[in-house]
């Protein structure tokens, strides 16, 4: 056994890579876990092809998952590795230009063969490990697979394949000795994963402990490393992930309101798992159903919204271009509705498992008609339990569908959730109507109060009996009116009705930075992280940025306009091709300058560091 030294680190970056088969999501998210029990701050990024079974070896195959943690405060998952794990050569080649020059480079040497090369369109004779090209960084080279095989000698009854899928387990445990950790997070998980079948579970174990071994037995390896935890606010914490969050606010919001929810829905990436996670909540009054396709999947939830229920539907772009004509339905019955988007790269099908925030103008106009909506956005993957619990209240309090945007980033990434205790949440205002009044002879299901607001009158509840359907209601009483001057009035109160919202949500906060100064960095959605890690450096420098980042989308907080007045240079920066800036200068006639990147991933920090620069 060999004596290391330790050394503290304040933060590190790790990016297990390596075939869609290989396990790289399960090691990144035990490693995330074990770093959480530890109180460390983590952010994560799991990376993945869209091809369910990607061709072994090649470039389209890899999968990555890569994750931050600090003793300081982490906003996002990293720019740079410190450290890349590769399992073959297709994934040093997606990979390798995100390693930090001296990074340390861990490589399993029997994914690096002439077919795995010849796989990754290395030319032939070429070998990364072999030809000095990786001459900037500490490689550590690690048969895996052979040391896999040697740990599981004791296992006859395991064929070859079935050893080597345990090959993340050597790496994991490899990689918690480098960082002075412990197996037991992960011994817990494979047994309550693997405890009905004793033979899975030991070799898994066998296999962890391995490469635990391996570090601290190889004389190669002198240093270890150790990240202290961090200093966050006192509380429970625990690591979420954003469409996990979002199912959580869910239920928090049918318990608060007292309310059964219904999920109406379709399966779609990256969105899919709203509806898993739901599914296991009955208990709360939440019926799930997977419809056969997008249509029934919202028309489903329409239903349950007029019968008295939470309807909710969750999807992603292709499934909002289909639900268009339904939400238009919603919104001529003012009904409340939550409609999901997790957003992914399009158009068309276009990258299912990548990030992007394309469809913000899709939410603002993409229906027949005048058909506005209420339009709100989730920041981070903890942030989503809030969005969408508030995006309830607003659909029930105002008698609207609304719009709640995620997208792939926040949905597959971690971090640490404070979570909150049911009398910190807002409460909900649900009403109602149950009868006529005295001074009512017939009922008027178009008869609004002071927020413009119709009475949500549950069918079957006597006297309240009205017209729904898609044609155009007569104002106050709901007939079929074919009018043009009522059309026209129709028009105007449905939008008065989603403009005065702003009368009932949060005026717009700095996240950062003076009052008034010489740039904003105006954000929406997954850029929170990257803007507000930018941010923070630059201001560290003593330059006048600041920061501010929209939830409410539509209607914007009333106090916006008055924000983006008191800065020289507005700066809004978008994983589209410009979309919140079109809306910005539209409304605010601001000359907003945009900064886009539409490659599936998220903007790093200093990227943004260098272009806010710009403007100072």
């Amino acid at each position: 056994m060999t004596t290391a030294q330790e050394t503290v680190l304040q933060d590190v970056v790790i990016k297990f890579a390596g075939d869609s088969g290989d396990g790289m999501q399960l090691t990144g998210t035990q490693f995330t876990n074990n770093t959480a029990l530890l109180g460390i701050d983590i952010a994560t990024f799991p990376d993945f092809p869209a091809e369910i079974r990607a061709p072994l070896g090649t470039v389209p195959g890899v999968s990555g998952f890569q994750i931050h943690f600090s003793s300081d405060r982490v906003y996002t998952p990293g720019d740079m590795c410190d450290v890349l794990v590769a399992m073959n050569a297709a994934s040093i080649k997606v990979n390798i230009k995100s390693l930090k020059p001296g990074g340390k480079l861990i490589a399993n040497t029997d994914g690096f063969d002439a077919k795995n090369l010849r796989l990754a369109n290395y030319t032939d004779g070429v070998n990364p490990l072999e030809d000095g090209s990786l001459h900037n960084y500490e490689v550590i080279k690690i048969d895996v697979t052979k040391l896999t095989r040697e740990s599981l000698k004791d296992f006859p009854e395991l064929g070859i394949k079935e050893k080597d899928r345990a090959k993340n387990m050597f790496v994991l445990g490899f990689i918690y000795w480098m960082y002075n950790r412990t197996l037991d997070s992960t011994i817990n998980f494979l047994t309550e994963k693997f405890g009905k079948n004793e033979y899975i579970l030991q070799s898994n174990i066998k296999v962890l402990q391995a490469g635990y071994n391996y570090g601290d037995t190889t004389e190669t390896f002198t240093t270890r490393y150790r990240v202290e935890k961090a200093k966050l606010p006192t509380g429970k914490y625990r690591s979420i992930m954003g469409n996990q969050a979002l199912a959580m606010g869910l239920v928090a919001a049918t318990v608060k309101s007292g309310l059964p929810m219904f999920l109406g829905t379709y399966p779609i990436t990256p969105a899919s798992d709203i509806l898993h996670e739901l599914s296991k909540h009955k208990a709360f009054g939440i019926r799930t159903f997977q419809a056969e396709d997008e249509i029934a999947g919202i028309s489903a939830a329409i239903g349950a919204a007029y019968g008295g229920s939470i309807g909710v539907t969750t999807t992603s772009g292709p499934g909002m271009a289909l639900k268009t004509e339904a939400m238009g339905l919603a919104v001529m019955l003012e009904i409340p509705l939550i409609i999901i988007n997790v957003q992914r790269g399009g158009p068309s099908t276009g990258l299912p498992t990548k990030t992007e925030q394309s469809d913000l103008l899709q939410a603002y106009y993409g229906r027949n008609g005048e058909c506005p909506m209420p339009v709100i956005a989730s920041a981070t993957p903890s942030d989503c339990f809030d969005v969408v619990y508030e995006a309830v209240r607003i659909a029930v309090e105002h008698m609207t569908p609304v719009i709640m945007l995620s997208d792939g980033y926040i949905a597959n990434g971690s971090e640490p959730w404070k979570f909150p205790q049911s009398e910190d949440l807002q409460p909900m205002e649900v009403k109602f109507k149950t009868g006529l009044s005295d001074d009512e002879i017939k009922f008027q299901p178009y008869l609004r109060d002071e927020k413009l607001v119709r009475p949500w009158a549950v069918p079957g509840t006597p006297g309240l009996e009205h017209r729904i359907g898609g044609i155009e209601k007569q104002n106050i009483t709901g007939n079929v009116s074919y009018d043009p001057e009522n059309h026209q009035l129709m028009v105007k109160l449905r939008q008065a009705k989603v403009d005065k919202i702003a009368e009932y949500i949060p005026d717009q906060t700095l996240d950062s930075g003076p009052a008034k100064g010489k740039v904003l960095v105006l954000g929406w959605g997954s850029t929170y992280g990257s803007i507000k890690s930018a941010v923070l450096e630059l201001q560290q420098q003593g330059h006048a940025v600041s920061h501010a980042h929209i939830r409410y989308l539509r209607p914007f907080p009333k106090n916006l306009g008055n924000i983006l007045r008191n800065f020289d240079a507005v700066l809004i920066p978008e994983l589209n091709n410009g979309q919140l800036i079109k809306i910005i200068r539209d409304q605010y006639l601001v000359d907003a300058k945009g900064y886009n990147k539409i490659m599936g991933v998220p903007i790093m920090k200093s990227e943004l560091v260098e272009e806010i620069k710009k403007y100072l």
